[in-house]
């Protein structure tokens, strides 16, 4: 059974502390491992990933071809269901147009002393995409990770994706195909992240790399943060659900799975006042267990990491949902609004009743891939501003240097820097 707690016992505070803080990332030390990976691929390109991929996915690159060819990724849109062809553009438009409100605005303006001031926007040459090829494949995270870059005006989207024993999901090839990727190779794991990073001679070097993957991707996105610009370190997915006792317990029972199916590492929390309410959704996802697909990866999931917490008062929610920093969260309340104001830290928040968090996964327009790991109390989910950088620029005329210059030279000398302060005296 998930964990139980309640703010009117004594011992809450302790034991919240402890839900809070526990760690749920995979146990491996996966850190040497990813380390000699990348120095295989930094040091010998193309041989180290035909290598890994012959190891890792049991086919060899020469044979099933480096390179998923355009007409491929033609093929698969065009064999699609309609019906799941059309959900797929609809989730890829509004994904697209909520996106584009995000695109920045250059500046240029003159200041009162005369100062030409500004900043321009520009996006980096190429962008890298991996895409998972183990336990599950999503196109709809192609989608979230490609189209931002498309706004964004990423001149070139290469995509990465492990394709085991040579195979690979034409609904990801389709998704690929709707969001404008330019390149798909059949590469995964660590040596895919290096191989983006480093280049080699059959995949050129990108500027910054997106996209979900498991602990050894995670880890090899981390050591080469510097060398390329990474989206995020994902851990496990979470979702926390703040509900009164006026919701259908079976609802928020699905909603608590949507997340738990998803791997044995996510978490799943609900916050509620009402006891009797507690206890119907625990009851409800006990009947749903029974029957989901999923329902071993979600039990496991629910049981070792779920929990449901009992509140005096709904009051009390936003101070413990900014503790827990969700990746996702729900209020499912009969005024959402109420306690979004007092929300700081959220991945992303679904307002009501009528808002299940697998909307926003897929077709509500905002972007699915989130801080995970309290990791909102500081970033983003992916944006438009992932792919783009920032120039500033400055502009002065005898007139402004004479206004701001000997202030400046007054600093550079006070630092001990003579030739800073030369460089603007000289022109004074």
């Amino acid at each position: 059974m998930p964990l139980r707690l309640s703010t009117a016992d004594t011992g809450f505070a302790a034991a919240f502390y402890t839900l809070v803080n526990a760690r749920r990332e995979a146990d491996a030390d996966v850190s040497r491992d990813v380390a000699a990976i990348i120095g295989r691929v930094r040091d010998n390109g193309d041989a180290a990933l035909h290598d890994y991929t012959l190891r890792f996915d049991r086919h060899d690159l020469e044979e099933s071809g480096w390179e998923i060819p355009k007409a491929e990724r033609v093929a698969a849109l065009a064999g699609l269901d309609r019906d799941l062809r059309a959900a797929l553009e609809l989730a890829a438009d509004r994904i697209a147009t909520y996106h584009a409100a995000q695109k920045p605005e250059d500046r240029d303006h003159v200041d009162a002393a005369g100062v030409r001031l500004g900043a321009r926007w520009r996006p980096v040459d190429a962008a890298g995409l991996y895409v998972p090829g183990g336990r599950a494949a999503y196109p709809s995270s192609v989608l979230m990770n490609a189209l931002p870059a498309r706004v964004a005006g990423v001149p070139r989207l290469t995509m990465v994706t492990p394709t085991p024993n040579g195979e690979v999901n034409p609904l990801v090839l389709a998704a690929a195909e709707i969001a404008g990727v330019d390149e798909i190779f059949r590469v995964g794991g660590a040596q895919a992240i290096a191989a983006l990073a480093y280049g080699t001679g059959r995949i050129r070097a990108v500027d910054t790399i997106v996209g979900p993957g498991n602990a050894w991707v995670a880890e090899a996105k981390r050591q080469l943060y510097g060398v390329v610009g990474i989206d995020m370190v994902a851990g496990p997915s979470e979702i926390l659900v703040v509900a009164d006792g006026k919701n259908d317990p079976d609802w928020i029972a699905a909603d608590l799975l949507s997340q738990a199916e998803h791997d044995p590492t996510s978490q799943s929390i609900l916050l509620t006042d009402d006891a009797a309410f507690a206890d119907a959704v625990a009851a409800a996802v006990e009947a749903r267990l029974a029957t989901l697909s999923t329902g071993v990866t979600a039990r496991t999931s629910w049981e070792a990491n779920g929990a449901i917490v009992l509140l005096r008062s709904l009051d009390e929610a936003a101070a413990l949902s900014d503790r827990l920093a969700p990746e996702h969260l729900e209020l499912a309340v009969e005024d959402p609004d109420a306690i979004f104001a007092a929300i700081r830290h959220a991945g992303s928040v679904f307002l009501g009743r009528h808002t299940p968090e697998a909307v926003g996964d897929y077709v509500a327009g905002p972007n699915h891939v989130l801080p995970t790991g309290r990791r909102a109390r500081f970033a983003s989910g992916l944006s438009v501003l992932d792919f783009m950088k920032r120039t500033s620029f400055i502009a002065l005329d005898p007139a402004s240097l004479a206004a701001i210059g000997p202030a400046a030279v007054a600093l550079a000398e006070a630092e001990g820097l003579p030739a800073h302060a030369a460089s603007i005296a000289v022109r004074l």
